[in-house]
């Protein structure tokens, strides 16, 4: 773990940027990382800033002929690594001939390409500039308060636009402090939230559910905590309630990849009261949510997310112009209604989206029902095609400890409260769920695992 400030980076930087210039970067080059979290990733997203290269951050939990084809696909003149990268990093060299020739598209002002997670296909590498991102900080510090004061304890990875954009790059640029993690850990996390004392901390569902878990979490000290911010799936009420339950805020963020991430946030002073939902757009940020029809959806009406503001991509690398966009909007295909009070709760993604019969069932709704069930460890619910129905819902469940699954348990849970149109047809029981490295399932691979058994 490393304790850093605006100071420690920008001296980085300088390091960084003549270690590029040694290897003869020039603007429009692509420059690749392989590290954990560290002052030496930040030094060199800042010096490839100033060499007018473009930064482009990969996923080490990846297999190298994965990060091999995301080398190609992103034209990568370099491929820089930290120490424990190093095995990794040689693999990746030898499947991919460095440097790759220079990729078409580049524009000035272009700073970061990040590959999406990947959940719904091939990655796709997001071109983000100067001006978005720093639209983006400036839009995570207004709606988190950041300040000189604030203390940040950041342990999500910073290959994505999460880990990096929602808290530590505002947190950096507000003046404040970042206590790095090279990854997280349960109990380090608590133990540095009651000695380091951060004001803020950025989780996820599965890194929630991990510190509920931990034996120590129903005594840790967590009263420097202000608040904890949540994002990158849907958050289960129950997470929430738990930590509020300890005397710890819950605030979320929506975005994703393409937008920054950050752009629809729900506020501290806002975050009790609006429990479970994302919150209101953020600065800069429009929001319109679109039926399958085309129309506008009226309030308590689901709609796709579409989104107008200055910290979106650019583009997709190599894609140009790309169905994504629609006269200025990002579609984000994630489904979302919005309270009378101005409020947007995610209820999933439109390809997850289940008819069957003709009626609508959003996994979400199911999957929030059955967390905090003690039969049920984690869930997720996916559509299988059915002849009948069109579709059916399938549950997909982990159990405490490897337990054998009690059905009728469950399905007593869903009467109580879920319409019968909406229980899933099929219960069937895991080891685990395929999780990307922000902890999202991989609903397509689990599908796959489902209809092969």
């Amino acid at each position: 773990m490393i304790d850093i400030g605006a100071a420690e980076v920008h001296q980085e930087a300088a390091r960084q940027f003549s270690r590029l210039a040694d290897l003869g970067v020039q603007a429009g080059h692509s420059v690749g990382w392989l590290g954990l979290n560290g002052l030496e990733g930040l030094g060199l997203l800042q010096a490839c800033r100033q060499h007018g290269a473009r930064f482009v951050p990969l996923n080490w939990r990846l297999s190298p002929i994965e990060l091999a084809d995301i080398a190609q696909h992103a034209g990568l003149q370099h491929l820089l690594h930290d120490g424990p990268m190093n095995a990794l990093a040689e693999k990746v060299k030898s499947l991919v001939g460095l440097p790759q020739p220079l990729a078409p598209g580049h524009e000035e002002g272009d700073w970061m390409v990040v590959y999406t997670s990947g959940t719904t296909g091939r990655p796709k590498g997001a071109v983000h500039t100067v001006e978005g991102m720093t639209a983006n900080m400036e839009a995570a510090i207004e709606a988190q308060a950041f300040s000189a004061d604030t203390r940040t304890l950041a342990v999500l990875p910073m290959f994505h636009v999460g880990g990096l954009c929602i808290q530590v790059l505002p947190t950096l640029a507000a003046g404040g402090r970042v206590l790095l993690h090279e990854r997280f850990d349960p109990p380090a996390w608590l133990r540095d939230v009651a000695h380091w004392r951060p004001t803020t901390s950025l989780l996820v569902p599965a890194t929630m559910q991990a510190l509920l878990d931990h034996p120590e979490w129903a005594r840790a000290d967590l009263s420097a905590l202000q608040f904890v911010n949540c994002g990158s799936s849907v958050v289960p009420r129950a997470l929430i309630d738990a930590f509020f339950a300890r005397g710890v805020p819950v605030t979320q963020v929506y975005g994703s990849t393409e937008t920054g991430p950050v752009s629809i946030v729900l506020p501290l002073q806002e975050a009790s009261q609006a429990r479970g939902k994302v919150g209101r757009p953020a600065r800069q940020v429009q929001v319109q949510l679109v039926k399958a029809d085309g129309h506008l959806a009226l309030p308590g009406e689901v709609g796709e997310i579409w989104l107008r503001a200055p910290n979106l991509m650019r583009c997709y690398h190599r894609e140009g112009d790309s169905s994504s966009f629609k006269d200025g909007w990002f579609c984000s295909g994630d489904l979302a209604w919005q309270d009378s009070q101005g409020h947007f709760e995610v209820v999933g993604r439109c390809k997850d989206m289940i008819i069957s019969g003709g009626e609508n069932i959003y996994p979400a709704e199911i999957e929030n029902c059955l967390v905090g069930f003690p039969q049920i460890k984690e869930c997720a619910v996916l559509a299988m095609p059915d002849r009948k129905w069109g579709e059916i819902p399938v549950l997909v469940v982990v159990t405490p400890t490897g337990l054998p699954m009690d059905e009728g348990a469950i399905r007593s849970r869903l009467d109580v409260h879920l319409a019968r149109f909406k229980h899933p047809r099929r219960i069937v029981q895991v080891d685990a769920l395929p999780r990307t490295a922000l902890g999202k399932v991989q609903k397509e691979v689990l599908l796959t695992r489902i209809s092969v058994a």
